[in-house]
């Protein structure tokens, strides 16, 4: 069995103190490619999509194009070849991040200039490619952000960058439709295609992170050593009990929120109401409470954040059980949504610190890929059964499934998280 190099021979990052814990260069850096790694899958699913009602593509056709988002479950497949190669460029994170920021403007600006109506299969192979680079670029800013910052900075630094990520669906899921009341379509696909350009700014602004360890040799290296550092670690029953953790922990939340608009109307919401006090009270709560997570976690430690986060995210599930019984009420509907996003958003922080925190800095793009495609499992595959859930049980029952499979990853955490760990103890 191969021996895994050593990483002793480089240094950690070093961690501010002070308010530069909360406001330094690496923060605004998350922002940036936050915002920049959200971009192209908000297109995908906002503007993609009105796009081709507008120019009369049928429905089910329009569906079929959710199928393109595979790459972001399957990105753990090439992302050994991002830790293994370097570009002859700005660096092994760099480059890479550089490639396919300027591929994604690229692909962006050319799909506009395709008619639905004469172009379809084209139209579907671009998209496939603009998901494959967007998994791709997100391989990278996720092994980027994770070695530039400590094991304490990687709570607030993956919120600010998950909160900029979900604030990019406004170019495309509001500006871009704006202007396309107003001008042609091929116009709107090359104004948003600009906005890719503050992340290749920042790319070519920021500097190559410190490297831990020599990278792998060779392709074998690259795909054989992380998974085997990772089994290595603790034995295979602790990778395992990982592996289910990441799995089971949002399971519940995900599948509650997976109907959430054919729930409210069901109840006899009109989608105005549905679109003011659901959507947009739930937006910011969301980032308020990703961003609240972050600082908080800073205090106690991500091990006992998942404790509280996944308890408080566990009971807010149980407020859409209530508005099944309570009904019509817009201010229930309105008290329901904020307190499950915020939830939602304090949870997300803690998990995704953990999963941060448990790579082996590295390995950070090839497991930080297995790792997150892990988590988006129940949101691509388990989701898919909900309907046939509500239809069997209705909707307060299905709402009791849902916080009672919360459980299972909570029952896990005396293992996966003890308490009383040290705040900033690494998982590796």
């Amino acid at each position: 069995m191969q021996k895994v190099p050593s990483a002793t021979n480089s240094l950690p990052p070093v961690e501010p103190t002070g308010w530069h814990q909360y406001l330094n260069q690496n923060m605004l850096i998350c922002v940036a490619l936050g915002f920049t790694s959200g971009l192209p899958l908000f297109i995908l699913i906002n503007l993609l999509t009105a796009w081709l009602k507008t120019e009369g593509v049928d429905l089910k056709a329009i569906g079929l194009f959710a199928l393109v988002g595979f790459p972001y479950t399957w990105k753990f497949i090439w992302s050994p070849v991002m830790d293994r190669f370097s570009l002859p460029f700005l660096g092994r994170r760099r480059g890479w991040m550089f490639v396919t920021q300027l591929c994604l403007m690229a692909v962006i600006m050319a799909m506009g200039q395709l008619s639905p109506k004469t172009d379809l299969m084209l139209i579907v192979w671009l998209c496939g490619a603009l998901a494959f680079l967007s998994a791709s670029q997100d391989i990278v800013i996720d092994a980027y952000r994770r070695e530039i910052l400590s094991d304490n900075q990687q709570a607030l630094g993956i919120s600010l960058s998950v909160n900029a990520y979900k604030f990019s669906t406004l170019v495309p899921g509001s500006l871009a439709l704006i202007l396309s009341d107003h001008f042609n379509w091929d116009s709107v696909f090359i104004f948003t295609g600009l906005f890719m350009l503050p992340g290749i700014i920042t790319t070519l602004l920021i500097k190559e992170p410190r490297l831990y360890g020599a990278p792998p040799k060779n392709i074998r290296e690259a795909v054989v050593l992380p998974f085997q550092e990772f089994i290595q670690r603790k034995g295979v029953a602790n990778a395992l009990l990982i592996l289910s953790f990441i799995f089971l922990y949002k399971l519940g939340d995900s599948m509650a929120t997976a109907l959430q608009t054919p729930f409210f109307m069901e109840l006899g919401f009109t989608r105005t109401q549905i679109g003011v006090v659901a959507k947009s009270a739930g937006l910011w709560a969301g980032l308020a409470g990703g961003l609240f997570g972050a600082i908080w976690l800073m205090k106690i430690g991500i091990n006992r954040g998942l404790w509280i986060f996944g308890v408080i995210q566990a009971v807010a599930i149980l407020g859409f059980a209530m508005l099944t019984k309570m009904g019509l009420s817009v201010w229930m509907l309105g008290a329901v949504m904020v307190a499950d996003t915020f939830a939602i958003g304090l949870g997300t922080a803690a998990f995704t610190a953990y999963i941060a925190t448990t790579t082996d800095p590295r390995y950070t793009a090839t497991q930080y890929a297995l790792f997150s495609s892990l988590a988006v499992v129940p949101r691509t595959f388990f989701n898919a059964i909900t309907g046939y859930i509500v239809l069997q049980t209705g909707w307060f029952g299905f709402f009791i499934i849902c916080f009672l499979l919360t459980i299972p990853g909570m029952l896990l955490l005396p293992k996966i998280a003890p308490w009383n760990a040290k705040k900033n103890t690494q998982t590796h």
